[in-house]
């Protein structure tokens, strides 16, 4: 099987997250040790104990997202012996989790990552006055009329297309008054859903200019090396490897439009028949089964799911 390792992004934290790996294994609690020590904070505690309120801010729980990723991977590679750069023609990770994504794939180190995260999710926090933002899912509209819906709903205002993740389920971006727009126009058009997001900042669109300039800055200052298998871009739903292209697309995404749908079928073009969810949730792995389903998903966040995918390996192939 070809396989792709991706990567969850924000909305997948949850209170507990990653504490059963870390007490199992000790690959996992030297990840969220190393964490701590480059944010000089305990956010493990924080995501094992809460508040909930709190690990769910994004200077929170974007680091903390990476963490439970790099983790469960370092546990895979030790109890299951995985080389990505033997095991894996892709990588690939839904916003944030280009980040978990890079540092897997060895482009970019754990205390790099966790450290650009803590940037980046300040920065995406302060780039817009709490509830002057808004994102909303359109469901059941297909890319093109969502972004239409986006353009008559701007009417002067911020309102985009920010996350393409699968057949009808579409994320729209902007000011509060642009998206309560949005989710009128998508009703009067078909849509079967159209709802705001409990998100704290309008991710993914014009309004995080700030917050990519703030990236610009400390990526320039990063170490980033070519990773040791494509990573499969946000941006262009393509894949890159080229150091100075990867730092371009991590600014161009914090405005750009997340091409998750359009990444996985491209990675099902290139033979691509299952796709590994290394991290917290199982989020990518529904929406891989229905944009491919052709695609064989799994997801790996636990010890059972350890287990599981150590069996699986072991199993002769049909």
């Amino acid at each position: 099987m070809s396989t792709a390792f991706i990567f969850p992004g924000q909305g997948s934290q949850q209170v507990g997250m990653g504490k059963a790996l870390a007490d199992a294994f000790p690959a996992a609690r030297a990840v969220f040790d190393e964490v701590d020590a480059a944010l000089s904070q305990k956010l493990s505690t924080l995501m094992w104990e809460g508040p909930a309120d709190e690990l769910t801010l994004t200077a929170n729980a974007q680091p903390a997202l990476m963490a439970v990723s790099l983790a469960t991977l370092r546990v895979l590679e030790s109890e299951a012996g995985l080389d990505l750069a033997r095991d894996a023609a892709f990588v690939a990770g839904h916003s944030l989790g280009e980040y978990s994504a890079l540092a897997a794939a060895g482009a970019l180190s754990v205390t790099d990552a966790a450290r650009l995260l803590r940037i980046r999710g300040s920065a995406m926090q302060q780039a817009v006055p709490v509830g002057a933002g808004a994102m909303a899912a359109l469901l059941g509209l297909n890319y093109a009329d969502a972004a239409a819906v986006a353009v008559e709903a701007a009417q002067g205002e911020v309102c985009a297309a920010a996350n393409d993740n699968a057949d009808g389920q579409v994320v729209v971006s902007g000011t509060k008054a642009a998206v309560e727009r949005a989710i009128e126009i998508a009703k009067a058009k078909g849509a079967m859903k159209a709802v705001l997001l409990p998100v704290s900042a309008p991710f993914h669109c014009s309004l995080m200019a700030p917050a990519a300039s703030a990236m610009a800055e400390a990526l320039a200052k990063a170490d980033v090396k070519a990773p040791v298998v494509p990573l499969v871009s946000n941006v262009k739903a393509a894949p890159v490897t080229d150091p100075a292209e990867i730092v371009r697309l991590l600014v161009e995404q914090v405005t750009g439009t997340v091409r998750w749908r359009e990444s996985v079928l491209f990675m099902a073009s290139a033979g691509v028949d299952r796709t590994v969810e290394v991290g917290a949730g199982k989020v990518l792995s529904g929406l891989s089964r229905r944009i491919a389903k052709q695609i064989a998903a799994s997801a790996v966040g636990t010890p059972e799911d350890v287990a599981a995918f150590i069996a699986a390996r072991a199993a002769p192939a049909a």
